[in-house]
């Protein structure tokens, strides 16, 4: 018997695969744009702190799924590659954005040829990878950043503390710049989600 498509990811991810239609998921961004809902906060801010910080250098979507984030940064001018290691989503990506460069990879073991000023992750990342590689996505990560790069990630604290994942960016030489409640920076005042963004320290 096969295993679970993401069952190699963690078990979460696993039982999202299981229950979600890639094809309707996909199509769901459109239609919440379609009716007039925001669907683009995320980029927003990956906006914001990348013009803030100069305007200069590329951003990497870790772990950009279906690429929605970056297809939407390319689409503001902002020269943006990514990064997943789930080839069924990127085949979406690509199909949609062919001139976007996306790297199959694992966030935890990732090497690409590319220093970027900012990696994003956007979708959950830290509450959908196994938690035993938590700790290496977020190295490799800041691995691939310019001396004061930008590590951004909104996820849901949903087995995974703040505490915790302060202290993976602390080994990796990063530290904290700022902290949200949501992608729209909303202060944070300790739900139970956060957009963290840190800088790297040389």
């Amino acid at each position: 018997m096969s295993e679970p498509v993401g069952a190699h990811v963690s078990e979460r991810w696993a039982h999202w695969r299981a229950r979600v239609d890639l094809s309707e998921y996909h199509s769901r961004w459109a239609r919440m744009e379609a009716a007039g809902q925001t669907a683009h906060g995320e980029a927003d801010l990956i906006e914001a702190l990348w013009s803030r910080a100069g305007g200069d250098g590329a951003v990497l979507d870790a772990g950009c799924g279906m690429g929605r984030v970056a297809i939407e940064l390319a689409r503001r001018g902002i020269p943006v590659e990514g990064a997943d290691l789930d080839d069924d989503l990127l085949a979406f990506a690509r199909n949609d954005a062919p001139h976007i460069t996306w790297h199959l990879a694992d966030l935890a073991t990732m090497q690409l040829a590319t220093r970027y000023s900012m990696v994003a992750m956007p979708g959950n990342v830290m509450i959908f990878c196994s938690p035993d590689v938590r700790a290496d996505v977020v190295e490799r990560a800041a691995a691939h950043l310019h001396p004061g790069g930008l590590l951004v990630a909104g996820f849901s604290l949903d087995g995974i503390t703040l505490d915790e994942y302060d202290r993976y960016c602390a080994a990796a030489s990063l530290t904290l710049a700022d902290r949200f409640a949501t992608w729209e920076r909303e202060p944070y005042d300790g739900g139970n989600y956060s957009v963290s963004v840190h800088r790297l320290v040389t």
